[in-house]
């Protein structure tokens, strides 16, 4: 045993010994909820980021919406590739800084964990009817994948993640706002900020792609402005992006980018809310948009009248409409999107 306890002391001693100033130390975590003995061999960040790759809600991932819902074309990101890209992303900028690059992959990995079926169109759709029930009551996904985290897998235990990767997954999402680096950011460590930052270039770049391949868009469609800054191409203004980033974040202890290349990132997220997210798109994809929303509210209708359905250890909650409202709210975004189709067409269309 005395063997193995020395890899992880070597990995963290080699942490301190190489990473910047600004890194977060495995070894000076805050810790979990719930104390554990150290893994012999695993950091906490490790232990954290394989705790998340092993459970059943990044599993599902792979069936949930990124853009385009139940996607023919083989080639369209899903939430779980989305994921994985951030991960890259993160974990090339992290390396350059000398950040913990197992603390940004960790919560890379987990930043959208909580997402719902059908992308922000099930998000915004069970927003609304989580408030029919239960007035000023809310969903967001950034909140959501914190709890799943910290309760709703292995059935109420949660995964007991280390208090740096929490803070990074509840503070990883912008939502439509621009980015801006003149204020501090609200993640709690330079890791967590990074994360936040590759999950906007991960997904302005992937979604102009998969528009591209969708036919919403062409190329020539880009704003000629972000083409000037940031350059032709997907892994072209990728590499624009996360260049100009480290270079202006070097050696310091906040994150930066320069202002025409921070103006030009803006500016695309802007260009695919409004030709791609938005009301703006082709009429076909509104169409897609509005089904998957009545579908997410047909749902949870449904197990607010009939919830012997919801899962059996969340019986407790039941009782009331708040409490029960709550477990459908779980259960219907921890769905994949073909699982709610399933459902929809067991418990709703088929009574109709």
């Amino acid at each position: 045993m005395m063997i193995t306890m020395d890899i992880r002391i070597r990995q963290e001693e080699l942490e301190r010994a190489t990473l910047s100033p600004f890194a977060k130390l495995s070894a000076e975590s805050a810790g979990r909820a719930r104390p554990e003995e150290s893994d012999p061999i695993r950091t906490a960040f490790q232990r954290d980021r394989d705790r998340i790759v092993h459970c059943k809600a990044f599993r599902r991932l792979k069936h949930k919406t990124q853009v385009f819902i139940d996607p023919e074309e083989d080639h369209y990101r899903t939430r779980l590739t989305h994921t994985l890209e951030v991960s890259q992303i993160a974990r090339t900028i992290a390396r350059a800084l000398l950040l913990n690059d197992d603390l940004v992959d960790a919560i890379s990995l987990g930043h959208d964990l909580g997402h719902t079926p059908f992308g922000h169109a099930g998000e915004t759709a069970l927003d609304e009817v989580y408030r029919e029930f239960v007035p000023g009551a809310s969903f967001r996904h950034y909140k959501q994948s914190l709890r799943v985290v910290d309760f709703l897998e292995r059935d109420g235990l949660g995964l007991n993640l280390t208090r740096e990767v929490r803070d990074g997954i509840h503070n990883h999402s912008k939502g439509q706002e621009d980015i801006s680096f003149d204020t501090q950011d609200s993640s709690g460590t330079l890791e967590g900020a990074v994360v936040r930052i590759s999950d906007r270039i991960a997904y302005v770049n992937h979604d102009i792609d998969d528009a591209k391949t969708a036919g919403l868009i062409t190329e020539e469609d880009i704003p000629t402005e972000c083409v000037a800054v940031l350059g032709h191409g997907h892994s072209g203004r990728i590499a624009t992006m996360v260049i100009d980033l480290v270079r202006q974040s070097m050696d310091k202890p906040i994150l930066s980018m320069s202002a025409p290349v921070l103006d030009a990132m803006n500016r695309l997220k802007d260009f695919l809310f409004l030709r791609v997210y938005g009301p703006s798109a082709s009429g076909a994809r509104v169409e897609e948009l509005r089904k998957a929303a009545e579908l997410i509210k047909a749902l949870f209708r449904f197990y607010m009248e009939n919830s012997e359905f919801l899962p059996a250890w969340r019986e407790s909650e039941l009782g009331t409409v708040e409490g029960r409202a709550r477990v459908a709210c779980d259960f219907i975004a921890g769905m994949t999107d073909r699982y709610a189709e399933r459902k929809y067409e067991e418990f709703v269309s088929g009574k109709e």
